[in-house]
């Protein structure tokens, strides 16, 4: 399966890949940049995504972080999964594989996941693996229950009526063809604020075009129907919220009542005329969040390990 350009730019080369196996047996696939032992940076993408919708990220942080990003099951290089099938529970058993392959016991990094990544850590929320290796969370562009009964793609009032249109539409089979000037429209207005620049509606409809059609189906099935209001009260781990405030997927009244209900809320950040997919159309601002919890949460303590394992060899020798 070939992979995607951001901006039309060569991909980030990747220090390493590797194939993890998630607890049903499902291979996902992963990229870790960046320096080793340099503070660690966890990425999840959303529905329909793949790690190359973290480009700008990756770009910006693998100069002095190790970032892991990894494609979902059924996304990108990650293939059909196995007898977990597609849920919630196979979600965090996958972000707990990951951390568990690219992490040291007790290693602690900043998780970022964006729309279905952001489920992801929440689904995850209650794991030992989250609570080994977490040290903050940033969640972007996210909900955690009512997705379908909120989202506001189509231009009807709210009510069951729209609730029913959303959630077929989630679970359409029918194909989303190839990329042009039309498909790139009806994703701008689905998916991004209406100052998004060319290169970067492009960028994202090339990503999700390439999404196959049964993950994003199944997903979508998955989305419909998600609760995940009591992962919210369990991650309990600094957590930053970012939202588009033109945002029509997850509108921000999921961001609110996610920085309401969490236990460790650094707060909000909404995004002035952004729309769902804020690591694309505001880069700056999703890697700036990052970095700041990288230096609040894990830099110090990554100086602090590395201070005591070399007090310890000093010492053995």
């Amino acid at each position: 399966m070939s992979r995607l350009l951001h901006r039309d730019t060569v991909p980030p080369v990747p220090a390493a890949e590797l194939t993890v196996r998630s607890a049903d047996g499902s291979r996902i696939h992963v990229e870790l940049h960046g320096p080793e032992d340099a503070p660690a940076v966890a990425l999840a993408h959303g529905w329909t995504c793949n790690t190359r919708f973290w480009d700008a990220q990756i770009r910006d942080l693998a100069a002095d972080h190790r970032v892991i990003a990894y494609d979902q099951r059924g996304h990108g290089l990650t293939p059909e999964p196995g007898p977990g099938g597609y849920s919630t529970n196979a979600l965090a058993d996958d972000l707990e594989a990951v951390l568990a392959a690219t992490l040291a016991p007790g290693r602690r990094a900043v998780l970022a996941g964006h729309s279905m990544g952001g489920m992801t850590v929440m689904a995850a929320a209650a794991r030992p693996g989250l609570r080994e290796h977490a040290a903050a969370v940033l969640l972007c562009s996210t909900g955690s229950t009512r997705l379908a009964a909120e989202a506001r793609v189509l231009p009807l009032r709210a009510g069951a009526l729209r609730t029913r249109i959303t959630t077929a539409v989630l679970g359409a089979k029918a194909p989303l063809g190839p990329v042009n000037p039309v498909s790139r429209k009806i994703l701008k207005y689905a998916t991004m604020g209406a100052g998004s620049a060319p290169d970067r509606v492009d960028a994202c409809a090339r990503i999700v075009h390439a999404c196959p059609r049964r993950a994003r189906v199944e997903w979508g099935h998955v989305l419909a129907e998600l609760d995940l209001a009591a992962g919210v009260r369990e991650l309990r781990v600094p957590t930053a919220v970012i939202a588009g405030t033109d945002d029509r997927l997850t509108p921000p009244v999921h961001a609110r009542a996610i920085a309401a209900a969490l236990p460790v809320g650094l707060g909000l950040t909404e995004l002035a005329g952004m729309g769902h997919m804020t690591p694309v159309e505001a880069p700056e601002a999703v890697t700036a969040k990052i970095r700041e919890l990288v230096t609040r949460y894990v830099a110090t303590g990554t100086a602090a390990e590395r201070k005591a394992a070399t007090a310890e060899k000093e010492d053995v020798a």
